[in-house]
């Protein structure tokens, strides 16, 4: 499967966030948009034989697979690991910058070795042949991102690798937390375009800063070919998915809330009967109804309930009768 039609809009890899779990109940929402996991680390593969952190549910297709590592050859070696297993695109991490991937020489701190990154998709690309691609800052500390960047998409250029997800920010990897690393280095949002100007046979995403779908259909409409949401998809997913493959795809209507929320049901029993606990699916839903009278409720239902030992599906249709009696309880005020 080619996932670059599918990049237009996509979900990014978020660490402690987008398990299989969070994909399936996003897949839910839009049939169009891509899918991460949460980055793994080639040695985890190789070395860890963590291959049950390769398991996912053929629903959640397309979905791409990030890796994080600096050696070549393991990286090479994880990946035909995770080809093998049926993921549809491999994504270097080359943008994080947390101090675990700063000072295991991955993630942001490639920016400062473009040469290692140009190596491990050459020798990814020895091994497989499904999609590959790179998610990269616009630089790192004191670097220029002027020229940093291109010399970057330069190198994935000569390897063969053209679609790129850009976060739109440096990452200061001395003295700022990965959350502020999210939020305090500017927008740099004109490089982005310029890139795309620079190489426009590449396939660009932008990341950073983007919390709705208008946002979205303006970076497209500028030039952008691709977006890719966090934040704002997690705890927010009815007003970024439910909508996307209408909007952004051209395909398909929107998905209702309350349906998603009767079909993670089946999908709950299936995980609680192979000895999972309730709270590992639905942390990732507590922002179902965000922003609708009733969502507290909600919340509070699952927060509350989904912990308990021996917590089983009725959780989710007692969360659903507060949601829909808080709903209903606000329409009758409004009315009088």
């Amino acid at each position: 499967m080619k996932t670059n039609v599918h990049a237009k809009l996509s979900v990014a890899p978020m660490m402690d966030c987008t398990d299989r779990h969070c994909r399936y109940f996003h897949r839910l929402f839009s049939k169009q948009v891509l899918l991460y996991t949460e980055m793994v680390t080639s040695s985890a593969l190789v070395k860890g034989n963590a291959l049950h952190l390769l398991t996912f549910n053929d629903a959640e297709h397309p979905v791409a697979f990030q890796l994080g590592g600096s050696d070549p050859e393991e990286l090479a070696e994880a990946a035909q690991i995770v080809s093998e297993a049926g993921y549809d695109e491999i994504n270097l991490n080359v943008g994080c910058p947390s101090n675990r991937v700063k000072f295991a020489s991955f993630g942001a701190i490639l920016m400062k070795q473009p040469q290692v990154v140009e190596k491990s998709i050459e020798a990814i690309r020895r091994r497989i042949d499904i999609d590959i691609t790179v998610k990269c800052r616009i630089g790192v500390d004191k670097q220029n991102p002027k020229y940093v960047l291109p010399d970057l998409l330069n190198r994935l250029a000569d390897v063969g690798c053209t679609r790129v997800i850009i976060h739109a920010r440096k990452a200061l990897l001395n003295g700022l937390s990965p959350k502020e690393n999210r939020d305090i280095p500017p927008l740099q949002y004109d490089l982005v375009y310029k890139m795309k100007e620079q190489f426009p046979n590449f396939h660009i995403s932008l990341n950073g800063g983007v919390t709705s779908l208008n946002q979205v259909e303006s970076l497209i409409d500028a030039g952008i070919d691709g977006v890719m949401i966090g934040r704002a998809a997690y705890n927010q997913p009815v007003n970024i998915l439910s909508q996307a493959d209408r909007r952004i795809f051209g395909i398909g209507a929107d998905t209702d809330p309350i349906e998603i929320a009767t079909k993670m049901i089946s999908y709950i029993n299936g995980h609680l009967e192979s000895g999972g606990r309730l709270h590992q699916v639905t942390r990732h839903m507590l922002g179902l109804f965000w922003g609708q009278s009733g969502a507290r409720d909600w919340r509070r239902a699952l927060s509350e309930n989904a912990i308990r030992d021996n917590a089983t599906s009725e959780v989710i249709k007692v969360a659903l009768q507060r949601f829909l009696g808080a709903k209903y309880y606000c329409a009758e005020e409004i009315a009088e």
